[in-house]
């Protein structure tokens, strides 16, 4: 079972360190930029687990309204450094504190591993709660299931877990909330121990 206090506490505390050593993998930003350049250019967008504005929020034209949550305090402090004219809303995936139809696409880009298991289709479904008809997701996931904890992740002294629902689970959790899959990617995980890679699920909100 994941422990959200856990997580919470985690990404507070590893804040800075997380910074430095999360650099996106270039499949990784073509993928992003490839969702957001189907996107309106007015469309509003959540960034779900934003973490500190990287690579999200940043890579936002002026032109689009954006809105960041996340769950971690600190997390939250180095996004509004890195975009202070952003809205950043402190909160929990399986409820958003946001009206239903609000958005036009939601990314959540590694955060949803964070979520015990049992709770993934719950975010899915706030997912589809926010969006508008016809809006668009964008999620990554891991390959298999897979729940673990490392006690020194980052060699920081800091404990993370996760908790991975895999292809089959998070392709039937995306049909049950209502979503047509569009496209699905692999990149590779940067900040594995072990060589891996992440699925990046593309969907539209068809009911």
């Amino acid at each position: 079972m994941v422990d959200k206090d856990a997580v919470r506490s985690g990404y507070d505390d590893l804040a800075e360190i997380y910074a430095g050593n999360r650099n996106p993998d270039a499949d990784e930003l073509t993928i992003l930029d490839r969702f957001l350049g189907s996107l309106s250019p007015s469309a509003r967008i959540l960034d779900a687990g934003c973490g500190q504005g990287e690579p999200i929020l940043r890579t936002l034209t002026t032109d689009r309204e954006a809105v960041g949550l996340d769950l971690s305090r600190r997390q939250l402090q180095l996004a509004r450094e890195a975009v202070p004219d952003t809205p950043i809303l402190q909160g929990d995936m399986t409820r958003f504190p946001v009206e239903a139809g609000t958005f036009d696409a939601v990314v959540a880009f590694h955060s949803l591993i964070h979520i015990p298991l049992e709770q993934h289709q719950q975010v899915v479904d706030e997912c589809a709660r926010v969006l508008r008809p016809g809006g668009r997701i964008l999620l990554t996931e891991g390959t298999g299931e897979w729940c673990g904890t490392n006690p020194d992740w980052l060699d920081s002294g800091v404990e993370m877990q996760w908790h991975i629902a895999g292809q089959e689970a998070t392709r039937e959790q995306l049909r049950e909330a209502g979503f047509r899959i569009v496209d699905e990617s692999t990149a590779k995980d940067e900040l594995a121990a072990e060589e891996s890679n992440w699925l990046f699920f593309e969907a539209e909100l068809t009911e």
